[in-house]
């Protein structure tokens, strides 16, 4: 009778989780997590580019791989919450890029490489890493050095919030490094009380 009792309990905990919003994610045929936010373009970054600006908004570059369990804490508690879901449509343009893929991408330099062979020239060693660039790349410079920010690795809500906050407000050309913006952000946002994320 235990056993039973036992049985039902989980099917009924499994069918609550299996229908949670938090949980609730779509996966592609790559194994990569799959947003409404996502790009699917060429992957000629300075065709993206130019499309990020026509629309307002800043190109993201994020590069994931399949069974990334980082990738999952993003996509699955960071990346739904309402308020950075709202902050990425209304402000970035984003592509994901495959560690281990073959899709050719077009760096803005010129050269076209597998998305695998692209991420060694960046020289991208963790997964999920996120490039942020400004609105204007010049001729012949790869993603790379183009990046006004290159993020690698999982990170929190507040940390995430603001790390696009201060790309948008171009935090990275003042005296003020990300690490103290954000430390006085997270003051203000909790005494305002407006901002109702959790680390």
């Amino acid at each position: 009778m235990m056993k039973i009792a036992r049985r039902t309990l989980m099917a009924a905990t499994l069918s609550v989780l299996a229908f949670s919003p938090a949980l609730a994610f779509e996966m592609g045929d790559d194994g990569l997590h799959k947003t409404p936010w996502q790009r699917d373009t060429f992957k000629d970054l300075r065709d993206d580019l130019a499309e990020a600006n026509a629309e307002g908004k800043r190109l993201l570059v994020m590069i994931e791989q399949r069974g990334c369990i980082y990738c999952t804490k993003m996509h699955e508690e960071v990346y739904p919450d309402p308020e950075i879901t709202k902050m990425i449509e209304d402000n970035f343009f984003v592509i994901q890029i495959n560690m281990f893929g073959d899709v050719d991408v077009t760096d803005f330099d010129g050269e076209s490489l597998p998305e695998k062979d692209m991420v060694q020239k960046w020289g991208a060693l963790f997964t999920p890493t996120n490039l942020y660039f400004p609105e204007e790349v010049p001729e012949g410079v790869s993603a790379k050095d183009a990046a006004v920010v290159t993020v690698p690795g999982a990170f929190g809500k507040y940390t995430t919030f603001n790390m696009m906050g201060w790309v948008l407000e171009h935090g990275y050309e003042g005296d003020e490094p990300f690490q103290k913006y954000h430390a006085r952000q997270v003051v203000l946002q909790q005494e305002a009380g407006h901002l109702n994320l959790t680390e």
